[in-house]
């Protein structure tokens, strides 16, 4: 698969989520943060990524850079998405389905921001198991990447039906199962 060039989308990003994490030293804690930012350009194309700093600007920053890195197509059908499909990541799972238009993104917390980032207008989402935000983000994308565009799909299949029968099969050699 092509790598996508961030430089050439014109990408928002998204914080999901921050999270103040205490490490506890010596002198007392150390307090250091991690983002969840989900990129998008609002055409099909998305990205997510955790940054970790001790500041929470600097976290975000990373996150931003590390989701721009990678960046996936979606494969679209007008405003939904093509096929439902279910993903996990962890113990995080989530259901996307196509949704009539008008629907709107039927979504919450993580699932939603990805829905949105990638200009997914109609969709019903359920996330099941994990609430943690960073799976179920990473368990959307994973969703997202595993998707097929439909035309290319029957193309890919007919292709491979119309493809000649090899000499082996051609002279009656059978196959020893």
């Amino acid at each position: 698969m092509a790598r996508i060039d961030p430089n050439k989308l014109t990408l928002e990003e998204r914080v999901v989520q921050i999270n103040r994490v205490a490490k506890v030293v010596k002198g007392g804690r150390r307090f250091s943060f991690s983002a969840v930012v989900v990129v998008g350009d609002g055409q099909g194309h998305v990205g997510a990524g955790m940054g970790k700093a001790n500041e929470v600007p600097e976290a975000i920053r990373k996150g931003s850079a590390i989701a721009r890195r990678s960046l996936i197509r979606v494969p679209m059908n007008k405003t939904t998405i093509a096929h439902p499909i279910v993903a996990r990541f962890g113990a995080a799972k989530v259901m996307m389905k196509p949704a009539s238009p008008g629907t709107g993104v039927i979504a919450g917390g993580g699932v939603r921001a990805v829905m949105e980032s990638a200009g997914i207008k109609d969709v019903l989402t359920k996330s099941l198991g994990s609430a943690n935000a960073i799976n179920v983000v990473k368990a959307t994308i994973q969703g997202l990447s595993e998707l097929r565009d439909p035309k290319r799909e029957v193309a890919r299949r007919r292709a491979s039906v119309a493809r000649p029968v090899s000499a082996d099969r051609a002279n009656g050699a059978q196959d020893e199962a």
